[in-house]
């Protein structure tokens, strides 16, 4: 296709398509929702919460290169905060059995979006202070400080029986998490992280990924980013807990160990360390086949034998997948990049656009 565009026509075709394509999204989702069982529809918003997660953990280690690995224990408050404040008083009596609930929170009772919030909110504070202690380390040094942290939150629920009901968790919670409530998280999540990454903000996250000590010389307040970049970080992986708890109906300490964090790493490396593109499309990717690859666990037929059933076996392929990912595309899937209309245009899917703007070209 040789015809090419001005930078104006560029820009009305761009436009154009972002909300061809926007409208075509949510057309999709009206369809699968009356069209597909429940199980795929819990698949689907899985997904959701998913890629909310992906893009919340590259925010850290993708744009701001710091390697944490604690997004389990902000997952863990986010989720505990929206359950106990989203639950009516005759569930927490009906939860809390052994010890009863602290008097205070026994008849607090709100919304679900208020409760989403102040959970994303709780989770964004404990982050910030978590920043402001530990961000000066770098590299192994802060994943081992933030592993650790995510381990003291788990032990913490754990042991605070009249408040998260302990190691019993808790069971019964509404069911708050439609595929609307998950999938427009995860669109309007995905629209403040682009927009932030564009920002000034956003390359200052850049370049101290890049080069720190440029980053500090050129005037930009490194501590301060890293702890902006963490806390926000900290409380979209909140409101990622609280749609999961309300998408389970079910939570309990157990949930959150630190396996939790690595398999959101894992959508993060397949994807590409700093692309949100990639986060998205791994995170769906990964979710849908964990889901087909369940059969792995049970008996197979190889034909010259049959296995009884090996508990994990799918998680070998995913292992097995990182290794070669590692091995051979260090970058991932996307890498950097990110998906654009000029991306289809270079490979003649579009119009090109012409050298010189405002002027037409034969």
């Amino acid at each position: 296709m040789n015809t090419l565009l001005t930078q104006n026509d560029t820009q009305r075709r761009d436009r154009m398509l972002t909300l061809g394509a926007a409208v075509i999204g949510l057309g999709l989702l009206f369809a699968f929702d009356s069209m597909f069982d429940r199980f795929t529809m819990q698949i689907f918003k899985l997904c959701a919460i998913n890629v909310i997660l992906a893009l919340s953990l590259n925010l850290i280690n993708g744009f701001t290169g710091l390697f944490s690995l604690g997004h389990a224990g902000f997952m863990a408050v986010g989720a505990y905060t929206c359950a106990i404040l989203s639950m009516s008083p005759e569930q927490k009596e009906a939860n809390f059995v052994l010890q009863p609930i602290m008097p205070v929170l026994l008849n607090v009772q709100m919304p679900f979006l208020p409760s989403l919030l102040i959970g994303g909110l709780l989770a964004g504070f404990i982050g910030w202070v978590l920043g402001v202690v530990t961000l000066r380390l770098r590299d192994d040094y802060l994943a081992i400080a933030t592993l650790g942290f995510s381990e003291i939150i788990r032990v913490v629920l754990t042991n605070a029986q009249t408040i998260t009901n302990g190691s019993l968790g808790l069971k019964g919670l509404p069911r708050f998490t439609t595929m609307w409530w998950a999938w427009g998280s995860a669109i309007v999540i995905t629209l403040f992280l682009v927009l932030l990454i564009k920002s000034t903000y956003g390359r200052a996250f850049k370049s101290i990924r890049d080069n720190e000590i440029a980053a500090e010389a050129m005037g930009i307040d490194v501590l301060n980013m890293k702890v902006l970049s963490f806390t926000i970080s900290s409380a979209l992986a909140g409101i990622a807990g609280g749609l999961l708890a309300h998408y389970l109906t079910t939570i309990d300490p157990k949930q959150f160990i630190f396996l939790k964090t690595f398999d959101i790493l894992l959508i993060v490396v397949l994807g590409g360390i700093g692309s949100i593109t990639g986060s998205i499309v791994s995170a769906i990717v990964v979710t849908v086949l964990m889901e087909a690859l369940r059969f792995l666990d049970g008996p197979l037929n190889l034909g010259f034998m049959v296995t009884n059933g090996i508990p994990g076996l799918r998680m070998v392929f995913f292992s097995a997948l990182l290794m070669i990912v590692v091995i051979f595309r260090q970058q991932g899937l996307m890498g950097t990049a990110e998906f654009s209309w000029n991306s289809l245009a270079r490979i003649g899917l579009l119009p090109k656009r012409g050298q010189k703007s405002g002027k037409g070209v034969e």
